[in-house]
């Protein structure tokens, strides 16, 4: 019998130091931290060509990396525990600190990467919209990097396929599953490399100097965009989105698809605001 889909049995541990190892034991590196991280790093290397083309100092680019380090773990936290098991962790908040056992939200670090970037523009005396066109591009990079520490963590997959690319999750459904589901943390991934790749060639394009606030509305439009779509096919991450028209994660894309059309709208009749 010919075999279409992918079995997927992938640990999502890089390596386990055992619990028996005085000191360090019972400790964990998992792949998804690794990528986590990594979109940090990249996303730290991008800016820095960036801002020694714009002559912008360096001390400049440590303060924002300190701020989206900050502000986006608050918010994928946050976002998680407030947006999809609110009850849960209103009554036991002591557990929103327990980021290690998961449950990081991207709309949550959107919104929370929004609020520190505010105050980083106040404090360096740069337009809001310079500092978001700029960081988007790199997002776009480190959402690609996220979506596959997913896939190594067989999670945030979508609905049963019988298409060839499916993919079996063995950790879910064991070695005797014959069920396979869309990899949607590849369809993701794939559409953010994609997106990263139109906005840094955007940016160069426009020698370093686009109009404000017009990357920051194409990546809101296009990112928001494929992740409505996506969550047609997507399984329910908790259980009240089941009898959903729409999930959640769709209801929290709409507003930010809406808001980089309006943005689009006013850069291209020049009307947003250029200085503070």
């Amino acid at each position: 019998m010919l075999m279409l889909e992918i079995v997927w049995n992938v640990r999502p541990e890089i390596f386990i130091i055992p619990q028996d190892i005085p000191v360090v034991g019972g400790f964990s590196v998992r792949w998804y931290g690794l990528l986590f991280a990594l979109g940090f790093v990249f996303g730290y290397l991008i800016l820095q060509k960036m801002f020694e083309r714009e002559k912008v100092p360096i001390k400049v680019l440590d303060s924002l990396a300190t701020y989206m380090v900050v502000f986006t773990i608050i918010g994928a936290r946050l976002g998680h525990c407030l947006f999809y098991e609110p009850d849960y962790y209103l009554s036991r908040p002591w557990e929103i600190l327990k980021i290690w056992e998961g449950g990081l939200a991207s709309h949550g670090a959107a919104i929370g990467i929004l609020i520190g970037l505010y105050f980083f523009s106040r404090q360096y005396h740069r337009t809001y919209f310079w500092v978001l066109d700029r960081i988007v591009i790199v997002t776009s990079l480190a959402g690609f990097l996220i979506r596959m520490g997913n896939l190594m963590n067989s999670e945030i997959y979508g609905d049963v396929t019988t298409l060839p690319w499916g993919f079996v999750f063995v950790r879910d459904y064991g070695l005797n599953a014959a069920v396979a589901h869309h990899p949607t943390q590849i369809y993701e991934a794939l559409s953010y490399l994609l997106l990263f790749g139109f906005l840094i060639w955007y940016y160069y394009k426009h020698d370093g100097k686009p109009v404000d606030g017009r990357i920051f509305a194409y990546f809101l439009i296009v990112l928001f965009s494929v992740r409505f779509l996506i969550e047609f096919i997507k399984l329910p991450q908790v259980h009240f989105e089941t009898d959903m028209m729409l999930n959640m994660g769709q209801w929290l894309s709409i507003p930010f698809v809406l808001a980089g059309f309006v943005i689009l709208y006013l850069s291209k009749n020049h009307t947003i605001k250029m200085t503070n």
